[in-house]
């Protein structure tokens, strides 16, 4: 078997956080610069790119240190089939810095008792993680709708689009020599408002329709 690798895995929600605390804490694990995947998207699922790069690079040995476990997601169900996919399909370890006593699945002489509150401690940090996510976008919401009444609320500034940049990476893309992850990263898009805007150029230009 190949020598093991250690990962890190660090997350912010948005492109306007820093992960600059979390990777000192990687860091200071032991995990090489080279080796931490950074993602600055929401952890409501795990449609991430770095994730899934990291995902696809671990091996039977290797070992990922995360921050703590609502930066691996935030959705109850995912993180338990994500943790299970690592240790068990992928036969790697997970290390959770922030409750290593409990959540490091290098410890095998575990005993029966410890492996089932190890697994109780994963499914209620989840759990917790999920439950903040749903009171954030809750408190967006009534934010939004109290802004609404007030006759403040101006919602979210459209998204500017380089529409010659665009329509010159979208003909790559219809031409088969660039994909639509490529062109969503080259225009600084995000899933649902590229495939607006392409949605939008077919309507108005009838080509590639």
């Amino acid at each position: 078997m190949a020598e093991s690798k250690t990962f890190g895995y660090a997350r912010v929600s948005t492109a306007y956080q820093n992960a600059d605390r979390q990777i000192k804490e990687l860091l200071d694990a032991g995990v090489p610069e080279r080796n931490i995947f950074i993602d600055k998207e929401s952890g409501r699922d795990f449609n991430r790119d770095q994730y899934q790069l990291l995902f696809q690079l671990l091996r039977e040995g290797d070992v990922v240190f995360i921050p703590s476990i609502d930066r691996l997601g935030r959705n109850y169900t995912e993180i338990s089939r994500q943790w299970a996919a690592i240790t068990q399909d992928k036969k790697a370890d997970i290390v959770i810095l922030d409750m290593a006593e409990l959540l490091d699945t290098r410890k095998r002489d575990k005993t029966l008792t410890e492996q089932f509150i190890s697994d109780i401690v994963v499914k209620l940090l989840s759990y917790i993680a999920e439950i903040e996510r749903r009171d954030i976008r809750e408190r967006q919401r009534q934010g939004i709708e109290l802004a609404k009444a007030r006759g403040v609320y101006r919602g979210r500034k459209p998204v500017e689009i380089d529409k010659e940049k665009f329509e010159k990476v979208y003909g790559e893309v219809m031409r088969g020599e660039r994909t639509n992850k490529y062109a969503m990263k080259v225009l600084g898009l995000k899933n649902n408002t590229y495939y607006k805007a392409v949605k939008e150029f077919k309507t108005r230009t009838g080509r590639w329709a």
